[in-house]
């Protein structure tokens, strides 16, 4: 009777929560409840309609996307070695805010802050060790920057010492000295933060280490920090190895604009017409927001001459940088924002920043306390203590067949599975880098400080999933996200490239989607004004004379009078071009936006199909597509889909 009443009991919640949680779809009987299906729905539609259409919409969308990746489990996508190992990366990431005391962690928020506040200057030097390297190259890593250091201690220039032969391992040590500039909280790694912010001015720190190595940073300045600013560039580019002529060139180039920008000229039109940044040309020569609270850096010349503009719509004269010349232009200039207006970022940047793993140590703490922790580690760690040797330094010691026991070191929640004698020995033998000699119980018993807490962590770890449905809703999203990415590159992607006779197949069956529209094999002149282009007609009436020398000729004074393009123009997306009835030969002079042209015609081309190579590009893509709705097509045919129209077109209710 008891057992009866206890299934009426199980059924009877099982419909309550099936109820509160109704089934959208199957896939190969697999279900998708109402809440997940939302949670995907209103991540992928910022403006979302629940309107039969728009369901119907996306859950055809939504069923290709489960099919693919079910065929991926099926096949044993989610099995593969360096998938499982990128998405246990991916789940450590994910993992990380929920193993963090709170109250540790808004304080490193409050650090942060603070430091944003304020920038400080400091020059390294670096020596490059692997974060896994061997104890005996760590120690040489690390002697070195002692004799580095010490060599500045007695009285040599510090960017001296980083410059020189076997100084600093930072490339760009050999241009600035170590020299680093200015910078604030999330500008640099976490540890190197820390040491920057905490060794006074002057002074040159301890050697440290970060994941790329050791270092020590002589600090230079500190000054409350310049707030967060916007501005604008036209870019005359020359690029490091540039002639020295060339280099003239473009100086004179970036001046002349200056002058006419002072002289009235509008921003946009000479950004449109001269800046060779192409990122930013189409917006005015805006550039992301950099400064503090930011992770954005320019080189220190920008960043102190845009500084420097105080007005909004001040420009600067030119300024040199190994990018080339920069005009700036003031957008906005802000102070640092208030703490309650930046608390949510600054959360989300230490969550994801190296600084969290501070807090670790409370929340194991806390762990600890609400697991009923219970330690028994004394007794069971007499054997390491004895069986420990020097074999272990070089990574060849092992417990292998000598371990006879597996007693539990502690137990957590009840569980005593994980935390055992031999789990700890397994740690001991792949965690052997960087320990240094010392008396066995010393090393034994720092290992097991080291192991304890990891362990604990990666229990909590292993059940976040079933406390927190959110983090389980994204380590699905990642999960089926890899093993999708990987299979279109199989069946798809990588297909389409590596099957040369399938792709030139499908070209020969659809060659009449591949031609050539009208096209001009054509020399286009672009001239700063009419005088100009009317010159450049006459010049060009002399067959002898080549597009160098109209250049020469016309740029001689100033480097904005013109610039020319040789190519294959398609006259239709070519806005310029379009509709002029352009001949062969050299066409009339004429006015397009503000510029005037003269257009030099070698030929006129027809429109006619393309070759192979020249479509290649256009047929692959055509050609993926092709192989995804075949594909699909057997994939409906291989798995069984069924959606439940009548919880789906509730969804918004």
């Amino acid at each position: 009777m008891k057992k009866i009443i206890l299934l009426c009991l199980l059924m009877t919640a099982v419909q309550s929560f099936a109820q509160k949680d109704p089934i959208v779809m199957e896939i190969d009987g697999k279900p998708v409840t109402k809440s997940e299906f939302l949670q995907i729905y209103l991540k992928n539609n910022p403006d979302p309609k629940f309107n039969k259409a728009a369901l119907d919409e996306y859950v055809e969308m939504f069923t290709k996307f489960k099919l693919k990746v079910a065929e991926a489990e099926k096949l044993g996508y989610d099995t593969i070695p360096k998938l499982k190992k990128e998405l246990d990366g991916y789940r450590k990431q994910l993992a990380l805010p929920y193993l963090i005391d709170s109250v540790e962690n808004q304080a490193m928020v409050a650090q942060a802050y603070d430091r944003i506040k304020n920038e400080v200057r400091a020059s390294h030097i670096l020596v490059r060790v692997d974060a896994n390297a061997s104890p005996k190259d760590t120690l040489a890593a690390y002697n070195r920057i002692l004799a580095l250091k010490a060599r500045i201690e007695k009285g040599e220039d510090f960017a001296a010492v980083a410059k020189m032969k076997n100084g600093s391992d930072d490339p760009s040590a050999a241009n600035n000295g170590g020299d680093l500039g200015y910078f604030t909280a999330f500008q640099m790694v976490y540890p190197f933060e820390e040491k920057a912010y905490t060794t006074p001015i002057g002074q040159i720190s301890e050697p440290f280490r970060t994941r790329f190595g050791y270092h020590i940073v002589k600090v230079t300045d500190k000054r409350p920090s310049r707030g967060t600013i916007r501005v604008a560039h036209l870019m005359i580019s020359t690029g490091k190895d540039v002639t020295p002529e060339a280099k003239a060139n473009a100086e004179k180039k970036a001046m002349e604009i200056y002058d006419k920008l002072m002289a009235g000229e509008k921003w946009e039109t000479m950004v449109s017409l001269h800046s060779d940044d192409a990122n930013s040309v189409k917006k005015a020569g805006e550039l992301p927001a950099f400064g503090s609270g930011t992770t954005q850096r320019m080189v220190p010349a920008f960043e102190d001459a845009a500084f420097a503009l105080k007005k909004v719509g001040e420009i600067s004269k030119p300024v040199k940088t190994d990018f080339g010349y920069h005009i700036i232009k003031l957008l906005e200039w802000k102070e640092v924002a208030s703490f309650e207006s930046m608390k949510k970022e600054l959360q989300t940047k230490v969550n994801k920043d190296e600084r969290s793993k501070k807090t670790q140590d409370a929340f194991v703490a806390k762990l600890k306390t609400n697991y009923q922790y219970k330690y028994n580690g004394d007794k069971n760690l007499k054997w390491f203590n004895e069986h420990l040797d020097s074999t272990y330094y070089l990574g060849k010691w092992s417990a292998d067949g000598k371990l006879k026991s597996n007693k539990p070191m502690f137990v957590l929640n009840g569980v005593t599975a994980p935390f055992t004698q031999q789990e700890f020995a397994t740690y001991l033998e792949k965690n052997y880098r960087g320990v240094k000699r010392d008396d066995n119980k010393v090393v034994v018993a720092k290992q097991y400080k080291n192991w304890e807490k990891t362990a604990i962590l990666q229990y909590e770890e292993s059940i976040l999933a079933t406390k927190y449905p959110e983090y389980r809703a994204l380590l699905k999203e990642y999960h089926d996200g890899i093993i999708l990415y990987e299979i279109m590159q199989d069946k798809v992607w990588n297909k389409a490239v590596k099957d040369t006779a399938g792709l030139r197949a499908y070209f020969n069956a659809n060659q009449s989607k591949y031609t050539w529209p009208k096209r001009l094999d054509a020399t286009v002149y672009e001239c700063l004004n009419a005088d100009i282009a009317k010159k450049v007609s006459g010049m060009l009436k002399n067959d002898t004379i080549n597009s160098k020398h109209v250049l020469d000729v016309i740029n001689k004074d100033s480097e904005l009078n013109l610039t020319v393009k040789m190519n294959k123009f398609d006259i239709a997306q070519t806005p310029y071009l379009a509709n002029r009835g352009l001949v062969k030969g050299v066409n009339p002079a004429y006015e397009f936006e503000g510029k005037f042209y003269v257009i030099k015609v070698a030929a006129v081309l027809e429109p006619g199909p393309k070759e192979f190579t020249e479509a290649k590009g256009m047929a692959t893509s055509d050609y993926q597509n092709y192989l995804e709705a075949t594909w699909l097509e057997s994939l409906r045919k291989a798995h069984t889909v069924k959606v439940n129209t009548e919880v789906l077109y509730q969804i918004g209710n």
